[in-house]
């Protein structure tokens, strides 16, 4: 291969190296956060999100505390520009449905560990809230979550 032929294709050089490196990286990087919300999801199990409106049969609360988790994910730029042809095509982004769900996951995670630092094993009420963070060039997600952390009640024990 001559020199001329290199020069060539520089162009497509210049697209086909960040696509590469992109899906690389942002692979790399979405299979370490999904293992850490798993490790953590494992150490938070004993703390209960419920979306009950009211407190559940059997359990006396001490007191109550608003507690939230927010947090903000982006997409790398190969989900993005695989997107731009799937919007052209058609169908459903697979990407942005996993970024949607880490941030969900995590926006959880974060509430019951506020709950558990607030000395509750119950949260109630849990809803979650769902911006899209506009004027970046790769998508971008915030997600809140929010609950009313009862405070020294103890998860009702299972239905027989």
């Amino acid at each position: 291969m001559t020199l001329d032929f290199w020069l060539e294709t520089f162009n497509l050089w210049v697209l086909l190296v960040p696509l590469v490196l992109g899906y690389v990286v942002g692979r790399v990087l979405e299979r370490r956060h999904y293992r850490s919300i798993r490790e953590r999801e494992q150490a938070l199990r004993h703390v209960v999100a419920l979306n009950t409106r009211y407190v559940p049969d059997g359990v006396t609360a001490g007191s109550a505390q608003l507690v939230t988790g927010a947090v903000v994910i982006s997409s790398d730029y190969f989900k993005t520009f695989v997107a731009g042809f799937r919007s052209f095509f058609g169908g459903r982004f697979r990407g942005y449905e996993t970024l949607l769900e880490r941030a969900r996951r995590e926006a959880l995670l974060r509430l019951k560990a506020q709950a558990e630092a607030a000395g509750s094993r119950l949260v109630i009420g849990v809803r979650f809230q769902s911006t899209t963070i506009a004027g970046s060039s790769t998508p971008s997600v915030e997600i809140l979550a929010f609950g009313t952390a009862l405070v020294d009640a103890a998860p009702p024990p299972p239905a027989a």
